[in-house]
This record gives structure tokens, sequence and C-alpha cells, in this order.
């Protein structure tokens, strides 16, 4: 069995455990307890995550579980500018708000890692941001380091030029590199399309390419370029990776109403800086 095909069904079990499916759990030795009020998890979906289990889903379960809006927002702060206290800020509105993660550069990442544990927040790192123009292997090196220092999820931007120029081996090593690392380490992978810079032909090819080398995600956009999120492109991504695949409708996404758009498109995720503001 290949890596992608191995990977859809390791998270669609997870949804299936999350959905409370007994055949699931039953699959895989777990139980499912009520979940005392004011607990994060069910003890077996919390040793299933400490044994890496957030390549099946897990690392969000109330997102996928109860639908809530904050749930499904990545709390995000990319500026070049970002200081000690305003990273420090972010963290602590992520866990009152209890958005899915907080998603930072790598150096950031060991610090929201210590103020957020425990939580139920997760820490997300950039890799090859935001232009995605380095060798995968600086990608792959960047993406372990992330996630050794507490990332449990990584959004990497893929090579735009060669996509382009259609050397598709080179967008497949490229995304596969960091996807393998990640997944080794118990991390997933968001694959960054920079969707205002592509054709829809690209697009697609892209999120091909995405899920045929097990990412977890495909994301729209870095936030750094011409243009953001579109419900098109959001509908695009979802019609070709299928039901499984994530999709993160990121940049531009300013108000509850443009989220909950982006989600009927599609998406399952959404990047934004103004997360308050929208819940």
């Amino acid at each position: 069995m290949d890596a992608g095909r191995l990977e859809a069904l390791l998270t669609e079990v997870g949804h299936r455990i999350l959905a409370g499916d007994p055949s699931a759990l039953a699959a895989l030795g777990l139980t499912r307890e009520p979940t005392p009020a004011g607990a994060e998890a069910p003890g077996d979906l919390r040793a299933a995550l400490s044994a890496g289990a957030c390549r099946m889903g897990l690392c969000e379960p109330r997102s996928l579980e109860l639908g809530e809006l904050a749930g499904r927002i990545d709390h995000t702060l990319l500026k070049p500018e970002a200081t000690a206290a305003d990273i420090d800020r972010l963290c602590d509105e992520a866990r009152r708000y209890r958005f899915a993660s907080v998603c930072v550069n790598g150096a950031w990442v060991a610090r929201c890692a210590e103020i957020l544990a425990g939580s139920e927040v997760l820490v997300c790192s950039v890799v090859g941001f935001p232009l995605g123009a380095c060798a995968p292997e600086v990608k792959a090196y960047e993406a372990q380091r992330a996630v050794d220092d507490g990332a449990c999820e990584v959004d990497m931007v893929l090579n735009v030029g060669a996509l382009k120029m259609h050397d598709d081996a080179l967008v497949q090593r490229d995304i596969a590199g960091v996807t393998r690392v990640a997944h080794r380490l118990g991390a997933r992978v968001k694959v960054i399309l920079e969707t205002c810079l592509l054709e829809d032909e690209e697009k697609v090819r892209a999120c091909l390419i995405a899920r045929r080398v097990g990412a977890d995600f495909v994301k729209t956009s870095t936030g750094f370029s011409s243009a953001g999120a579109t419900l098109e492109d959001v509908a695009l991504m979802r019609r070709t990776v299928g039901p499984v695949v994530g999709v993160k409708a990121s940049g531009g996404v300013r108000d509850r109403a443009a989220a909950r758009a982006m989600i009927e498109a599609g998406a399952t995720r959404i990047g934004a800086s103004a997360s308050i503001e929208i819940v």
C-alpha cells in the first residue's frame, strides 16, 4: 500500500473515532467514555494522542466533534516584527478562545509549546515561508526542527516556480520530504499552494500531488502574496482532494460571515490573524 493511501485510511479512521463509531474504536482496542466537564479529551483518545495519533486527525477533537467555529481557526501571527510579548499574547488568546492552534514562525515554536503545554491548543509552524523557494532538504530539516521544538502541525509552502514549469517530480519530492519527516514524528502537514499565483490547472495538479504523497491538508495562501483565499479556490481544492484531505482557507478571512462561507465551500480549517473578530 502506498503512503498516500495509508495516510488517507488513517485519517478516515481518526474521523470515525471522533464521530464515536464503535467499530473504529473497537478495531483499535479503544472505548469511548463520556468526557467530564472541563476535560480536554477522553482518556483513551489522550493515550492515542500521546502515541502520535495526530496523523489520524486526533489533534483537534473539539473542532471535528463539536463543529465550533473557534475550534476550526489557526490563530496566526507571522509578521517579521512580532516580539515575544506579541507571541505570549497570541498564546493567551488562543487558550482563552480555544482556537485549534497558534500558527507562528519557527523561531517561536518552542516558546509557544511551553506556554500552551497542557492545553488543547496545538502549535503550528510554517516551513519554507513565505516564498517556498528553498531546497527540499532545507524544508525537511526546518520541519524536523519545528516538530522537535513542539509543533504538531507544519504549514509548508510548495515550490511555486517548479509547479509552474511542470517540474512535478521536484514538487513531489519537496512535499514528500516534509511529509515523511513530519509524519514520522507524529505531526501533520498542510501544503500552501499560494493560489493567487496559479492557474486552475496548476492548483489541481498541486492538490493531486499533495494528496498522492500523503499530505494532511492543502492550504490556499501565505497571506504575504498578492491575494488570499477565495471561495472558488476553496471549492476547487475540495473537489480535487476529496472528502478526507483537509482544506485550509487562509489570507483575507476577517469576519464570521467570511469564515462560515469558507467552511460551506469546503474548508475544514481557517487561518486568520483576525481570529477574535471572527468569533
